[in-house]
């Protein structure tokens, strides 16, 4: 079995709904999709099988917290083909992140980071006896202005199946279409 036929097998779509509705349980599009679960992960599984599914168009809004933030956010059936995509292809460049790395990754997170960033503070600043300086920083809009080409010719160089590629080309040109009218709506 490729990797693109594992991302429809039925367990892994079946953990790709137990991930994608995590926190979410009690929404009311979760509580409609679970209505029908099995053949709406079957009606999934179908359309990436024969390869015609396509991402519905992302949802904007606004998020005022604490920062002013324009938010895009996907249809639920689309989250669970992110997860199932996202079970195979992350262990694959897991491997290749620094330690110290703590961003969207499983046993990791902010306060892991806040951890690893104070024992580096210590170590710096002799146990607090000396000033030192840290950069904070953020790209703003980074995905919508990063080459999307450029994008997929790196995870070329780590996914050797052009199906999934192709999946993760779709996945992009919808975030990258709804981008584009971002920036003319606002």
């Amino acid at each position: 079995m490729g990797l693109y036929e594992e991302i429809y097998d039925l367990d892994n779509l079946k953990l790709a709904w137990i991930n994608a509705k995590k926190g979410k349980s009690k929404r009311r599009y979760v509580k409609r999709f679970k209505k029908s679960l099995i053949n709406n992960l079957l009606e999934l599984q179908k359309e990436l099988k024969e390869e015609i599914y396509s991402p519905i168009k992302l949802k904007t809004f606004i998020l005022r917290d604490p920062k002013t933030r324009k938010i895009s956010k996907s249809v639920f059936r689309d989250r669970i083909v992110h997860h199932a995509l996202c079970n195979l292809i992350i262990p694959i460049f897991e491997k290749g992140f620094i330690y110290d790395s703590h961003a969207n990754q499983i046993g990791k997170g902010t306060h892991k980071a806040l951890e690893r960033f104070d024992k580096f503070k210590r170590k710096v600043s002799k146990n607090n006896t000396q000033t030192c300086y840290v950069l904070k920083a953020d790209i703003q809009h980074y995905f919508e202005n990063i080459t999307h080409e450029i994008l997929i010719k790196i995870l070329r160089g780590k996914i050797k199946d052009e199906k999934t590629i192709l999946l993760i080309r779709r996945i992009i040109k919808n975030t990258a279409e709804r981008e584009r009218e971002r920036r003319i709506l606002f």
